[in-house]
């Protein structure tokens, strides 16, 4: 697909992908006969290639104490590590990487969990470039009482409230909420084998396709 060019002059968005340790990952997703962790990692792996290969991404910023991980995504172009350190939970990581890399909010950022296997770019653009219009925003899972993106503009200050039933939260916080499709594959994250089975019928991501595939 062809880049229009006034995407490729307004990568601007630094995205941060709060990303567990595949031991505390995915802890309710079970498929036969495949290992959790590697799939947890190769989740994020194909979330991680599909946020950088976004034309309105700048950089994507990586929360993980997973050294595997950061050797595994060293072919994904825009990838910038930040220790999980200390930092308790979704919303810690979160915090922790956007103080890293924009301490002052002068950055268009945005929050992206890490278990969207079937994310595909021009799904993330189409909802950057609604996010641009306002000051904070908020996309829903397929569900639609969870959260998968949070953004903030220039000099909106940040706070996210990931987790279950976190879009009231957002809501609350100030977020609008965008009108992305259901068919997005920005909304389909991953929590158990209900939900993979909806992200493998959008299409997974190529780690994701690897790990599954019958080893002959």
């Amino acid at each position: 697909m062809t880049v229009p060019r006034s995407d490729r002059a307004r990568a601007e968005w630094i995205v941060v992908v709060p990303v567990k340790a595949p031991s505390r990952a995915k802890s309710r997703l079970d498929l036969a006969g495949v290992d959790r962790a590697a799939l947890a990692r190769a989740i994020a792996l194909d979330t991680l290639a599909a946020a950088s290969a976004c034309p309105l991404v700048a950089q994507v910023v990586v929360v993980s104490d997973d050294p595997v991980l950061a050797r595994d995504s060293a072919t994904i172009s825009a990838l910038r590590f930040v220790p999980e350190g200390e930092a308790h939970g979704l919303n810690g990581a979160i915090a922790a990487g956007m103080g890293a890399v924009d301490p002052d909010g002068r950055l268009s950022r945005a929050a992206l969990l890490g278990d969207l296997p079937a994310l595909r770019p021009g799904d993330l653009a189409e909802a950057l470039r609604a996010a641009a219009s306002v000051r904070r925003a908020v996309v829903a899972d397929a569900e639609g009482t969870g959260s998968t993106l949070v953004t903030a503009r220039p000099g909106a200050p940040w706070s996210s409230a990931f987790g279950d039933d976190s879009l009231a939260r957002h809501v609350a916080l100030g977020c609008e909420p965008l009108a992305i499709p259901l068919s997005s594959t920005l909304r389909r994250d991953v929590d158990d084998a209900a939900h993979f089975d909806a992200a493998r019928r959008l299409g997974l991501g190529v780690h994701t396709v690897a790990l599954l595939a019958p080893r002959g």
